[in-house]
């Protein structure tokens, strides 16, 4: 039975086919080839990535660990801590911008190279949801808590209740709330906090963490706390991690399907693609709506991609070199 056109189903297709080259993403830093191909051929384990620039402090503290032969899990722990306890990152723990009732609630989770996982979603007063996470994962039986329970179970667990909401925050609520325009106001902040690492042993790790969409409906959660949305880790494939707008990695589960599609032979960069043009092809997109993938296979290939430009990442390798690049990407504005 044929499909009657829509003329919404019309102008997808349309769009679609009128990127044309686009579907083949855009490569910002072809001068840098070279990190796409497999690190473990060069002996470049260890390695650890992350999201944006302030990965890149996120990975010194993560190298810390590896080159003294830690565990991947320790090491993405110790490097996601590190923007979590930074006011100046404003997406992230401590100064992360509150929901819209000047209350700032982070989601986090964390995930082993054994499948094990951790996550806390609505936490609020905890400084460092990722090691919340991480117990979550090896002293219960479940994988996510929420809200007053999972902030019972962090001060169960030693953690100390503090105020997260710094002044800059608070200045940036109050002229959101007023209707005042400001740098902050009324902006989607989305620069979650996305690390993988792979340790010596060529074990593979992950964990992310974010405060979540500025002056959001509270109650609200995003993909950081959703294992195969924000995080997916798989000790035989890679790992994949999100940052943008979590409602459209909610609804795809793109870290999941970056893993599987690595799993089934696609290198990182075509995986992050694919999972992309899946978001491009189901919703209607705003402008300003962002996603971006990073993935690391078992074998130490490094991918990258977002819909729109703007996305960066942090890689480190060997200690050597702790460098900022700039994702591919797919529509050309």
């Amino acid at each position: 039975m044929n499909q009657v056109p829509t003329r919404r189903n019309f102008i997808r297709s349309t769009v679609l086919g009128s990127l044309g080259l686009s579907l083949i993403p855009y490569r910002n830093n072809p001068q840098d080839d070279d990190i796409y191909m497999p690190l473990s051929e060069r002996n470049l384990f260890p390695v650890v990535l992350s999201t944006w620039n302030h990965g890149l402090k996120a990975n010194e503290a993560a190298w810390e660990v590896l080159e003294q032969g830690g565990r991947a899990l320790d090491a993405v722990e110790q490097g996601v801590r590190v923007p979590e306890a930074d006011p100046a990152v404003t997406s992230v723990g401590y100064g992360g911008w509150p929901d819209a009732d000047g209350n700032v609630t982070l989601d986090a989770c964390i995930m082993d190279e054994q499948g094990n996982c951790g996550s806390v979603a609505y936490l609020q007063h905890i400084k460092h949801p990722v090691s919340v996470a991480r117990l979550v994962m090896e002293k219960t039986p479940h994988v996510m808590l929420a809200g007053e329970g999972a902030l019972q179970f962090a001060k169960d667990q030693g953690f100390t209740e503090e105020s997260l909401l710094t002044e800059e925050a608070r200045k940036a609520w109050e002229k959101w709330k007023a209707g005042r325009t400001g740098e902050a106001a009324g902006k989607e902040k989305h620069d979650t906090i996305g690390m993988l690492a792979i340790d010596q042993a060529g074990n593979v790790a992950g964990a992310c963490s974010t405060s979540g969409l500025a002056f959001k409906l509270p109650g609200r959660v995003g993909d950081s706390p959703i294992i195969g949305a924000g995080l997916f880790v798989d000790n035989e494939a890679g790992g994949a991690v999100a940052t943008g707008i979590g409602e459209l990695m909610m609804k795809t589960l793109g870290s999941f399907l970056i893993v599987e599609l690595m799993r089934n032979g696609m290198n990182p960069s075509e995986a992050c693609t694919t999972a992309l043009l899946r978001i491009i092809k189901k919703y209607d997109l705003e402008p300003d709506k962002q996603v971006g993938y990073l993935a690391l296979n078992k074998s130490g290939d490094v991918g990258a991609c977002s819909i729109r430009p703007g996305f960066d990442y942090a890689l480190c390798r060997q200690g050597k070199e702790n460098l900022l690049l700039k994702s591919d990407y797919i529509i050309k504005e």
